[in-house]
């Protein structure tokens, strides 16, 4: 199955995303996907069309301020987990999306998860690889010091602080193939480097983690946990933690993976994300 790389204008904001379609008409529901800092709908690249090929349409945006979406200046778009939730709800009402599975991960996952804490109904079953799900969570020092005065604006506009955070944050060498992708807007513009020093200057995750941990206790959809073991950031109690606190929750240990479970594992997150999805056919 192709993935195809389109944009849409939603009010003053241009939404790249990438979309994967099942041959014939299917059943199942659509899964949205959404990555996490400082990467990009590339990531799912090996998940989506593995889901188009059982029938599922797959659609995998660039947030607002990266990739290759809008990167507003702070003026203009607050980059506030507000803003990134008003931004998205925008864009799933252009695509026409009612209700769908929804996938999430990383730094940026967690906003994915306010997101669907606002709009339970739209939300059949929710998929949680390694994002941030606890006040116990803290914002990794290589991306903390892109936040910093001063240093930050400079930090921000190297390419190569993804290479060391993508590749620090999953443990292993990504392809150059692979990282010229996610180098390509900071080598475009300067504006991917404030949009990123923006986000997180502005990520508020201590009141967001407040608000996932208490409301997912009452949440009454499926959830499925594929959680990374190897994760220098997030550790595998904090999923444990949390699986034990929600309802219908299933959490599975990947072992030997990191922070970017779909980077280097994708086969192994599919074994279990595929027949998740097509639940919700069922529901």
């Amino acid at each position: 199955m192709s993935t195809t790389e389109n944009k849409i204008k939603v009010g003053s904001l241009e939404w790249f995303y990438r979309e994967s379609l099942p041959i014939g008409t299917s059943d199942l529901l659509p899964v949205l996907l959404l990555h996490g800092l400082p990467s990009q709908s590339y990531s799912w690249r090996n998940i989506m069309p593995a889901l188009a090929s059982q029938g599922t349409r797959a659609i995998a945006p660039d947030w607002i301020g990266f990739g290759f979406s809008s990167k507003p200046e702070k003026r203009d778009f607050a980059y506030t987990p507000d803003a990134f939730i008003k931004a998205l709800e925008a864009f799933i009402q252009a695509l026409e999306l009612e209700r769908f599975s929804l996938v999430v991960q990383g730094f940026l996952g967690s906003v994915g998860l306010q997101y669907a804490l606002q709009h339970p109904e739209q939300i059949a079953n929710l998929a949680i690889l390694n994002t941030p799900i606890s006040s116990t969570a803290k914002l990794p020092w290589k991306m903390q010091q892109i936040g910093l005065p001063l240093a930050g604006e400079m930090l921000a506009q190297d390419p190569l602080q993804v290479d060391r955070i993508l590749e620090g944050g999953s443990r292993y060498v990504i392809a150059d193939e692979h990282l010229d992708v996610y180098r390509k807007p900071f080598l475009k513009s300067s504006a991917s480097g404030r949009s990123l020093l923006s986000t997180i200057r502005n990520l508020q995750l201590k009141p967001a983690m407040a608000e996932i941990e208490s409301g997912f206790k009452q949440w009454q959809q499926p959830i499925l946990i594929s959680w990374g073991v190897n994760d220098p950031w997030l550790p595998v109690d904090m999923a444990q933690n949390f699986a034990n606190s929600v309802p219908q929750a299933e959490l599975i240990k990947l072992n030997n993976v990191g922070h970017y479970p779909q980077e280097h594992y994708h086969e192994t997150i599919l074994e279990d994300l595929l027949p998740f999805v097509r639940r919700s056919a069922s529901n």
